[in-house]
């Protein structure tokens, strides 16, 4: 019995210092590993700094590149807002901190500017032609990507700022901190299919809603939103009533 107890002895002993040597020998494949991983980290990061120092001109000035370089970003999962300093790659790698910042300036500008006429929501393209303008030919061309990273970019303050998509191809950026329903989303979309014109007739019709129903999102918009205007002598007739979404309407300013 002493002569088997001590084989058992023995052969414990054994497996415990095999699941040493196996917890050991784990530790250092799983250090390697992270060990070269940070090397093919700090490879890539180098390797995308070279790119995209050598090609800053055609990213600041050529809008199709720009926007390839972002879906490449995309992508590999890099983000070019992020990074070890405030402005990330666009910062660090590109020195374009100075660019993003002043196309996110203009982009408050416009919005605010126009918040009184359609309440804090304007239509995408609506916004790009605006900010183009603004900056003039001096400023190079811009696309609706760029406005997008600038609103990413404006999202820590905290002012609301948010791109929305209609569902029908076109996009809305809101300014102001409020939520859109879906009744409200279905009234944009069909302003947008009309011109900017709306009515409760039109919904009723169109999208099968009860009257009551129409009138209240429509009212909503109006009077606690602020994201319509009323025109209560629509029609040949001048006895209509109307609404009209500012941000589905063509502007020729």
């Amino acid at each position: 019995m002493h002569r088997l107890g001590g084989v058992g002895l023995a052969a414990f002993d054994r497996q415990q210092q095999s699941q040493r040597s196996f917890a050991a020998l784990s530790s250092q494949l799983s250090q390697a590993q992270v060990d070269d991983l940070h090397a093919q980290l700090d490879q890539f990061r180098t390797a995308l700094s070279s790119f995209a120092t050598h090609h800053r001109k055609d990213i600041l000035s050529d809008p199709r590149f720009r926007h390839a370089f972002q879906q490449m970003c995309a992508s590999i999962g890099v983000d070019p807002l992020a990074g070890p300093r405030r402005g990330g790659w666009w910062d660090e790698a590109l020195g374009l901190g100075d660019w993003q910042s002043e196309l996110g300036v203009q982009v408050v500008d416009v919005c605010v500017s126009t918040r009184e006429r359609n309440g804090g929501l304007i239509e995408l393209r609506e916004l790009v032609r605006v900010v183009s303008r603004l900056r003039g030919l001096d400023g190079g061309a811009i696309t609706e990507e760029d406005i997008v990273q600038s609103i990413r970019a404006l999202k820590p303050l905290g002012a609301g700022y948010e791109v929305i998509d209609c569902g029908d191809g076109r996009r809305m950026v809101r300014s102001v901190v409020k939520e859109l329903d879906a009744d409200q989303m279905v009234v944009l979309a069909l302003a947008g299919e009309q011109g900017g014109r709306v009515d409760e007739e039109g919904l009723v019709l169109k999208k099968g809603w009860a009257r009551e129903r129409a009138r209240t999102a429509l009212e909503n918009m109006l009077l606690r939103d602020g994201t319509c205007w009323l025109d209560e002598q629509d029609g040949h007739d001048g006895m209509g009533r109307a609404y009209w979404v500012p941000a589905a309407m063509q502007w020729d300013e």
